[in-house]
Formats: C-alpha cells, structure tokens, sequence
C-alpha cells in the first residue's frame, strides 16, 4: 500500500499522542517513520483519495497536533508515496535541506493576505483622483450623455486608470506588511486577486502582523482585505518560494 505523508519533523520531536487517526474512511492509523535525525509523519494512504472536507480537515488536524508540540513541515493534502520505503530514502537525500528547514520555521506560521478591489468603492476613488476623468464625464453628461465615441473613451480610461490602481494598491499592501513578517511569498496573479502573498510570521509577533493589517484595512476602504491563518507554513517548506520579507525577490507559491 503506498504512503501517505503528512509533514516532516526532528527524529526527537515529541510522541504522536496515543490513537491519532488520519485521512480515509475509516481513518487510517498515524504512525512515524524515522531516518537519522528525522521523521515522517505518516500513514497508509487510502484508495481513491479526494479533497473532501472531511479528509481535508483530518490533514490539518495531524499538523495542528503534531505542530503543538514542535515544529513540523507541513506536506500539502494529497502528497503520497510509493511505500514507507520511498519516505525514508527521501530522508536521506534531503536530510540537510530538512534540517535547514526545521531549524527556520521553528515557532513560525503562515499567514495569506488576499485583497481584491471594491468596485464601487475604487470607481469614487479614481474619478476623484483623476481630474482629466471628471472633466470628461461632467463633459459627457452636459451633453446628454456624450457620443459613441466618447463614451468608449470615457470606459477605457476608468479601466486603464483601476489596472494602474491595482498595481499601486498591490505594492502598498506588500510594502505596509512585509516588514512585519520575516519572510514573504508571492502567489500566482492568475487567480483574480489583486494580493496574494503569504508571510511567515513569528508566532510571538503574530499580533503585531494582525494589527498591521487592520491598518491597511482602515487606510484602503476600497479594497476588500481578507486573512487566513495562522497556517502550518505550506508556502516556506522549500527555500525556493520563499524569499527575506526585505527583499524584492518573489516566486509563484500556492498560498491557501
């Protein structure tokens, strides 16, 4: 039967509590496989395995466990092996990156911003910030409504002007919150948000991040801010999509 891998931890992390139980109907055993100085937190991996929220749930429950007692690399739902055998020879070849990883994300967590444009609320703000749109919407409307011509326009230079403000909204959020995590991960653009980043957050800090969103909220009313966590940190497992919280490089991480 092949293996069912929840995340990654130090061979000397706590015990699993007694009867844990994970993904599968019925919920298969969670045991620990070791290698070294490292361990795999584990089970058999059932067949015919979806994202349904039951399952989904059972995944976040092993880390949120698990993770109570120490640090563990969260693996993302669905991340199965061949056998136990496969887990423990990847211990192996990756111990050092493991290790690195580990000692990085001790006592941190995840937290994903996303933002999106109030439509309504953007519309007000860039016709009051651009002179040349009121002019020729006043203009328009003094002559009935304006030409076809005039009208097409009139659209093309609010949509030109709410992309521009998309970008500028996006670099002041990254800008307000990135000093408050200590490292960031970009998610892809593609996916109808104008923000997507994930922060990893020093859990003894995660207020002060909290409260620097809040005033983001506060000084952006026309974008709809919304945050999910604190999160096993899924985004900050491989060096690659994560970069320093002061650094201008990003990478296409999936954030929740």
């Amino acid at each position: 039967m092949s293996t069912y891998v929840y995340g990654i931890t130090a061979r000397s992390h706590p015990a699993l509590p007694e009867g844990m139980s994970g993904v599968g109907e019925p919920p298969m055993p969670v045991r620990v496989l070791t290698a070294g100085d490292l361990a795999a937190v584990v089970s058999d991996a059932p067949e015919g395995l979806r994202p349904k929220r039951r399952d989904l749930l059972a995944h976040q429950n092993v880390l949120a466990e698990t993770g109570a007692a120490g640090c563990i690399l969260p693996m993302r739902f669905g991340s199965v092996a061949p056998d136990d055998d496969s887990v423990t020879q990847v211990l192996g070849e990756r111990a050092q990156h493991y290790q690195e990883r580990l000692r990085e994300l001790d006592g941190k967590v995840e937290y994903n911003v996303k933002a999106t444009h109030v439509e309504e609320a953007v519309l007000h703000r860039v016709m009051a910030e651009n002179a040349e749109l009121r002019s020729l919407a006043e203009a328009n409307r003094q002559s009935g409504g304006g030409s076809y011509d005039d009208k097409i326009r009139l659209g093309e230079m609010v949509a030109a002007a709410v992309k521009d403000k998309e970008a500028e909204d996006a670099a002041e959020v990254r800008a307000a919150l990135e000093t408050a995590g200590s490292a960031l991960s970009v998610g892809p653009e593609s996916t109808g948000w104008l923000v997507n980043l994930s922060f990893l957050v020093p859990r003894d800090t995660a207020e002060e991040f909290l409260a620097a969103v809040e005033q983001v909220r506060t000084s952006h009313p026309h974008l709809d801010l919304r945050v999910n966590g604190p999160l096993p940190p899924y985004s900050f497992v491989e060096p690659g999509p994560a970069a320093p919280a002061d650094s201008t490089a990003g990478a296409d991480a999936g954030a929740q």
